[in-house]
């Protein structure tokens, strides 16, 4: 089963059972996911629809600070739950460690001798890490890691 499938099987689901704010965010997601296929002239992969979700949850993210700077707690918590509701569809997140290890390989297989490898590093990791972690957390580690040689 596609993760097209599975999110719409869920807007279904959440429809059955009444639950109006997951069908709102379910129905956000999947209107995301259409509109990027009409954009592309084709059917999302697993992959793309991925990369849709991962939008969609760093909007909110943006959302949330600009709510918290506003001292809009209400609309905080509504984008954070909105996050939890989407979360279902992203792979298994990667633990740190496992982040900062997929770092160091790239690190020793590339040996960047300044910042301005930044770009080399991240297109090494991006593939390994994309959609499994939070890729603003890794970039300010390989910048960390740069500064440091």
């Amino acid at each position: 089963m596609t993760l097209l499938e599975t999110i719409t099987e869920d807007m279904i689901s959440a429809m059955k059972r009444k639950d109006s704010f997951s069908l709102g965010v379910i129905r956000m997601a999947k209107g995301a996911v259409s509109l990027e296929a009409i954009n592309k002239k084709r059917d999302l992969t697993d992959e793309e629809v991925v990369d849709v979700i991962v939008k969609q949850i760093k909007l909110r993210k943006d959302a949330i600070l600009e709510f918290t700077k506003a001292n809009r707690m209400d609309l905080v918590s509504q984008n954070e739950k909105e996050i939890e509701v989407l979360n279902k569809y992203l792979p298994e997140q990667l633990s740190s460690e496992e982040v900062i290890q997929i770092i160091d390989d790239a690190f020793n297989t590339l040996n960047p001798t300044s910042a301005k490898d930044m770009g080399l590093i991240m297109k090494e990791v991006t593939p390994r890490l994309k959609g499994k972690c939070d890729m603003s957390m890794v970039s300010s580690i390989i910048k960390e890691k740069l500064n440091n040689i």
